[in-house]
């Protein structure tokens, strides 16, 4: 009998000790306190953390940076590839930028993953202490160009997850130059008045998936840039913010496409804009085609549904014809308030119309005290409804 409970336990044992090596990997890989990272709020554990990374990339076996709980001070990381194994970043405590935005600002980003295939980043918290450097844009002092929070350039197949983004100094998450990536359950926030602080912006990639996710900040919601392609996004909750917005586009002659991007089950309130297709009005060889917003709410939302090929958030405006050619734009099951008149406007370029425009199922009313209803403008743009539309269609 007594044989037989020894068996037992031991089995038991080794049960537990099975379970525990599949269920915590992540904690007996590369802790950045075993490299000198210091969780105090003080200490800088920038050299920490990238001896931690360098060690984990270079592992052919479960390479896992770890941060666990605690406050650690970091300046600019760059953490490149490539690695040998797919690689697991995952946070457990928050990262913070120095004070002083010097620190930071002089960089084009304050963490970045560089030409990294097969990566996971699981997270905690992300603060860039960027109110100093809003301070210095808005009272226009000489600054520094500004840090995106975190960057992936050159990156495949990537699962950003949990993450949390306080204040960054401009962009809160960017994408450049990569493929397959997933963004899950981010949460992003800076004040509604601070100066470019998107809090996605995604250029030149493609296969790019974003969803889940809450986005409070002083910019665009998420921004897509010239050659941008094969994007889902749903199941955002955007504002305050400027909206949804594919551009701006237009900045040089030789400019990439924008191509097959859906936002879908979406929420928008107090955003000065809803889903925006923006251009300068300038000579370009680039394009928006396949586009489609569906199953969208609007609460007191500015423009909800806007095309402007004459963008020029500034006074110094090139006053031509957007050579951006968008077409292909559906609309679907819009519904809410809008906080100006025009809930639907579509400003197109003379030389370009906007072509094959689609409005479906569309209801947004103006939110007036004075009870003016909701209109749509159109200008050098062609399409076709279906369904309710309201308001009144200008096709």
């Amino acid at each position: 009998m007594s044989n037989f409970k020894t068996m037992t336990c031991t089995i038991v044992s080794l049960l537990f000790l099975f379970c525990l090596s599949i269920t915590i990997p992540c904690c007996l890989g590369y802790n950045v306190v075993s490299f000198g990272a210091r969780g105090d709020g003080r200490t800088d554990s920038t050299s920490a953390f990238l001896r931690a990374w360098s060690a984990a990339c270079r592992s052919t076996s479960q390479p896992n940076v770890y941060i666990p709980r605690g406050t650690f001070l970091v300046r600019t990381l760059n953490l490149n590839g490539p690695c040998k194994r797919r690689i697991e970043f995952r946070i457990d405590g928050t990262l913070v930028a120095p004070v002083n935005y010097n620190a930071i600002g002089h960089s084009e980003f304050w963490i970045m993953f560089y030409k990294v295939s097969g990566l996971n980043v699981y997270g905690g918290t992300i603060n860039a202490k960027g109110h100093g450097y809003w301070s210095c844009r808005n009272g226009g002092k000489s600054c520094p160009q500004g840090a995106r929070s975190i960057q992936f350039m050159w990156c495949n197949n990537v699962l950003l997850k949990g993450l949390t983004s306080l204040d960054s100094q401009r962009v809160h998450i960017g994408i450049g130059y990569s493929s397959n990536v997933r963004v899950e359950n981010v949460k992003i926030t800076a004040p509604s008045g601070s100066p470019n602080t998107d809090g996605i912006h995604v250029q030149n990639s493609r296969g790019v998936t974003i969803k889940g996710s809450i986005i409070k900040t002083g910019d665009d919601c998420i921004s897509i840039g010239p050659g941008s392609m094969n994007m889902w996004i749903e199941q955002i909750g955007c504002g305050p913010g400027h909206g949804i917005s594919v551009g701006s586009l237009g900045s040089s002659n030789n400019e990439q496409g924008v191509v097959n991007i859906t936002v879908t089950n979406s929420v928008f309130t107090k955003t000065q804009n809803g889903v925006r297709v923006k251009s300068w009005a300038r000579p370009s060889g680039g394009y928006a085609r396949n586009l489609m917003f569906s199953n969208l709410i609007m609460r007191n939302v500015g423009y909800p549904i806007l095309i402007d090929q004459n963008y020029c958030p500034n006074n110094n405006c090139p006053r031509q014809n957007s050579g951006v050619k968008v077409s292909q734009v559906t609309y679907k099951n819009v519904k809410g308030t809008s906080s100006t008149q025009e809930a639907i406007k579509f400003d197109c370029s003379k030389s370009n119309p906007c072509t094959g425009i689609r409005l479906q199922d569309i209801k947004l009313t103006h939110n007036d005290r004075l009870r003016r209803s909701a209109v749509s403008y159109c200008r050098n743009a062609r399409g076709r409804r279906g369904g309710t539309v309201i308001p009144r269609s200008c096709f």
